[in-house]
């Protein structure tokens, strides 16, 4: 059984379709990554399948329950979590405060203070910066805050919505190795990245959307490998 099965997923804005009968699976375990143009669906795929936004028709199973109707809050707690494009961290929060706002699925007295300890451990600038006023935070430690905010709801499933966007390739390479260790440390990845080369590079599997559709499936490698991959994504 799949941790994540998406059966015919189908979202219209108005009357544009912007997802076509889509079809994907996640694997307990894995890392797997959407791939694709602005504009594929990548994010409308992500947002659709944690209940942010409305389905035309498909279905979304999950830990094999059918969470097609469930709402986003009732998804956290059952295990799936988000990192949102833009990071969308709570600015006037101090750092403490928005890791406590990632955890208001969790009860405060079931390990809530080892799990922010944790969260400092994996991210030592934000343990530096506990008390600082998130919105004054380079854009890294904001990034590395959305990750840990999405960690303290205890995610079997973390979904990264391009975590790479506007920062530095130093920094890149820093967000794939926290990714990876992550995934080392037992949480399954959905991840949508531009950056190809990168999150291909990671991927258990990955797929390809163009203007809504999946047109190509594989091993990470795989898909690095290939020629319409290489020129439409990779500059080859």
């Amino acid at each position: 059984m799949s941790l994540l099965e998406v059966r015919n997923l189908s979202v219209f804005y108005g009357v544009i379709q912007a997802l076509k009968d889509i079809c994907f699976k996640v694997e307990e375990g894995e890392i797997v990554t959407l791939i694709g143009a602005n504009g594929a669906g990548k994010t409308t795929t992500m947002q659709s399948v944690i209940g942010l936004i409305p389905k035309q028709s498909g279905s979304v199973i999950y830990n094999g329950n059918d969470i097609s109707k469930t709402s986003c809050h009732k998804i956290v707690h059952l295990g799936m979590s988000q990192v949102p494009e833009g990071r969308r961290i709570f600015q006037e929060l101090t750092v403490y405060e928005n890791l406590v706002m990632g955890a208001y699925s969790i009860k405060k007295n079931a390990g809530f203070k080892e799990d922010v300890e944790r969260i400092y451990t994996r991210f030592p600038r934000l343990a530096e910066r506990r008390n600082q006023v998130a919105g004054t935070l380079s854009g890294g430690e904001q990034q590395m805050l959305a990750m840990g905010r999405a960690l303290m709801s205890r995610p079997k499933l973390l979904m990264l919505d391009e975590p790479s966007m506007g920062l530095s390739p130093l920094l890149v390479d820093q967000v794939f190795e926290i990714i990876k260790d992550i995934n080392r440390d037992g949480t399954t990845i959905l991840l949508v990245e531009q950056n190809a080369g990168k999150s291909l590079a990671i991927s258990d599997r990955a797929y390809v959307l163009e203007t809504g559709s999946i047109v190509k499936t594989g091993t990470g490698a795989e898909l690095a490998a290939s020629d319409d991959v290489k020129k439409a994504y990779l500059g080859g």
